[in-house]
């Protein structure tokens, strides 16, 4: 049993049978070395080589970027929709917002697996982005709907190089990605946007 003396001499040296104080107090203004830089690989054993996981990378982080932008630029289409179809598309555009950033979580918990480090800076994703950057004020809703339909274009085309390239790796984790999620899902919100281009008459045929 310890003794008054031992127990006063361990609370006057900050610790309390031997185990460290804890402090409630915030510890601020910390700063270390980066633990992975951007570009390399940790290695992991999931039976892929490191060549086929380097490109991986590479493909879902442009990917990635992409989806980054048009997952904005949907939602400054959601607050800035305006006339007759101003409900519909207001709704629309939020809803292809919150299904860009769920592929988003997706790309780069991929990129996480495979070893890498994702991009999760967005001032990073536009240093990547190959979507051109719209002008900062409002547009009329036929060149919102261009500008997206683009933008889907883009990332779409990149999505099938990295189909092709990630089969031929046989990297076929980030292959099932790629095809089974991010792919139908573009042609799916492609479908629904391009729908509204189309002049149809509401009332006379």
């Amino acid at each position: 049993m310890a003794s008054t003396k031992t127990r006063s001499r361990a609370s006057s040296n900050g610790t309390n049978g031997g185990q460290a104080k804890v402090s409630p107090q915030p510890r601020l203004g910390q700063s270390a070395p980066e633990m992975q830089r951007f570009g390399t690989l940790r290695t992991l054993p999931i039976g892929l080589p490191e060549k086929a996981r380097v490109e991986s990378c590479r493909i879902l982080n442009v990917i990635l970027s992409d989806s980054m932008v048009l997952a904005a630029l949907y939602k400054k289409a959601h607050w800035n929709a305006a006339g007759p179809t101003f409900y519909q598309l207001h709704l629309l555009f939020d809803k292809h917002y919150e299904e860009q950033v769920e592929l988003v979580d997706a790309l780069a918990e991929r990129v996480q697996m495979l070893g890498g480090i994702s991009v999760g800076d967005p001032r990073h994703a536009a240093e990547l982005t190959t979507i051109p950057r719209p002008p900062d004020g409002a547009e009329e809703v036929p060149v919102v709907l261009s500008r997206l339909l683009d933008a889907h274009e883009t990332i779409i085309e990149k999505v099938r190089t990295g189909i092709d390239a990630t089969e031929e790796n046989k990297d076929l984790g980030t292959n099932d990605l790629l095809m089974g999620d991010v792919l139908r899902r573009h042609e799916m919100q492609v479908w629904f946007v391009a729908e509204h281009t189309v002049e149809m008459p509401l009332v006379d045929a």
